[in-house]
């Protein structure tokens, strides 16, 4: 019997793998935190991040998929590595075809059978899936096929990892336990996803609903009767890979044009449906000869409910407008900064560091400066990732790539600033803003109303002090209650409860003041 399951021999594999690459990052975690966020040799750490993304290669399949979720975590990785995490590509050599055909056959059937012509040499191979070209019923049709043996594979490396998780917290940092947790987690349930191809085929249908109006865009069909959990076949149109700059100068197709079609297809998706694709790598997207876009591969997608969509936009408009205090209510909204975090030091933070954003307005700053921002505070703020924004930070930040690549002019907030009022969103973001200010009032008179008993009943024992006077004249009882209570105390009572509750709070605790040492004259 031996001593070691798999899962254990796994860990210890992957253990000591990680080894150095693990206390590296330790010293440049810690120098960079004594360092209050500074790179101070961004040089030596790119390379450590270079060897850290060779490590997570040589680990294989799950471990690429679990550094490109690490690519958009600036709340773990330092900017050095989050750079060389966003250059590792989904691409894995394919497996033979003789380990790939059994996986079909045994869902679909015979492929003789079942396709007029099957090509059995892959177009592409990445992580999870490779990809291969037949035709169906006399159409064009690409297969997509999980990697044999992938699923017992991603299975053994989570549960590796979550045996992993406490070693991160107890011996690189203790802070970033939650975080790990959450890296986890995500990469899980998104690899659960992508390898599960009758969910792919329900987001490939929902989406192309949601884009059934958008005549520049196309996105394929979905044979599911020829589908199944590990085998997804789809329509295949032809086109010009959206990277191949030097082909769509060929085809006469204007750039400038296509990258802000490009993102203004992704971003409405975003911030208009219920889903969105959030792979947008330059493998998964073509253009047409017209110059129509063409969406590949919809295993990685997102979504966002209304509120957090809201949110999001209003954290748009709040940076468009170059307004800090918004951003910083946003960030706590959106769940990206710890309640518990200082406010004036965020703000003033914020502040500064947008100021320094290349020496540009707001306006102008890309999502790449969004992210430096983050670089340059996450040590000495309490920053952090939710999980369902992971993937929207991924998706901007490869569109944004695709966009710069096609127009180095590109500036993504700008194009956002007009997507927001051509699709009548910043009414809606207007309307919660107001929604909010309403409700801190209410709740700002809510508290002040709790306080109306105190206050008469210390009015009531000023009264009784005097001992049945009579009353005195109008003008001079709210003097007297001041004499009585002490103007310190009324005025601190409402300053009290203003900075609990904000500017409402302040001026409710003042007029309760006032109306209980009115009524109290009756």
């Amino acid at each position: 019997m031996a001593l070691f399951g798999k899962e254990d021999r796994r860990f210890v594999q992957v253990v000591f793998r990680l080894l150095f690459v693990g206390l590296r990052y330790r010293s440049d975690r810690n120098e960079i935190r004594r360092a209050k966020g500074k790179i101070s040799d961004p040089e030596k750490y790119r390379a450590h991040g270079r060897k850290a993304v060779e490590t997570f290669i040589g680990l294989g399949p799950a471990f690429v998929k679990l550094g490109q979720l690490l690519s958009v975590r600036p709340d773990v990785l330092p900017e050095p590595y989050v750079e060389e995490f966003a250059r590792l590509q989904d691409e894995v050599p394919p497996a033979p075809f003789e380990l790939v055909r059994p996986v079909i056959e045994a869902d679909l059937g015979p492929i003789d059978r079942v396709f007029d012509s099957f090509d059995p040499s892959a177009v592409s191979g990445a992580s999870l899936g490779q990809v291969y070209q037949a035709r169906y019923k006399g159409r064009d049709v690409v297969v997509k096929v999980n990697r044999p043996g992938i699923e017992k594979e991603v299975s053994i490396d989570v549960k590796v990892l979550r045996r992993l998780v406490p070693l991160v917290g107890r011996f690189i940092d203790r802070g970033l336990r939650t975080s790990a947790e959450s890296i986890v987690d995500q990469f899980s349930l998104t690899a659960l996803e992508e390898m599960d191809y009758k969910k792919e085929a329900e987001h490939l249908l929902a989406i192309k609903r949601n884009l059934r109006g958008d005549k520049d865009v196309i996105v394929p069909d979905a044979f599911r009767d020829v589908s199944s959990g590990r085998v997804l076949v789809m329509e295949r149109i032809g086109g010009i890979k959206i990277g191949d700059v030097k082909a769509l100068d060929a085809a006469g197709i204007d750039r400038k044009r296509l990258a802000r079609k490009v993102a203004r297809v992704f971003l409405a998706m975003l911030l208009g449906d219920e889903i969105f694709h959030a792979d947008p790598h330059p493998g998964n997207i073509s253009v047409t000869g017209d110059g129509r876009i063409v969406l590949y591969d919809y295993g990685m997608t997102g979504t966002l409910d209304e509120g957090t969509r809201t949110d999001l936009i209003r954290f748009y408009l709040a940076l468009l407008t170059g307004d800090p205090d918004k951003v910083v209510e946003m960030m706590l909204q959106l769940g990206i900064l710890d309640p518990t975090a200082n406010r004036t030091v965020v703000r003033r933070g914020i502040e500064l560091a947008i100021a320094d954003m290349h020496g540009r307005k707001v306006e102008e700053t890309e999502v790449k400066a969004l992210m430096e921002l983050a670089n340059r505070t996450i040590y000495q703020f309490p920053f952090r990732l939710p999980r369902n924004l992971v993937l929207y930070m991924r998706m901007s930040s490869i569109l944004e790539g695709v966009c710069l690549t096609l127009d180095p002019d590109f500036r993504f907030v700008r194009m956002l600033g007009g997507l927001l009022e051509e699709e009548g969103l910043v009414g809606e973001a207007y309307k919660r803003d107001v929604m909010d200010e309403l409700a801190k009032l209410r709740s700002g008179l809510e508290a002040a109303i709790e306080v109306a008993p105190l206050l008469k009943s210390v009015l009531e024992d000023y009264r009784s002090r005097e001992g049945g006077a009579p009353r005195r004249r109008r003008g001079s009882f709210l003097s007297g209650a001041l004499a009585g209570v002490g103007v310190s105390g009324l005025v601190a009572s409402a300053f009290y409860f203003g900075t609990l509750l904000g500017k409402a709070g302040f001026v409710a605790s003042l007029i309760l003041v006032g109306v209980a040492a009115l009524a109290s004259r009756e």
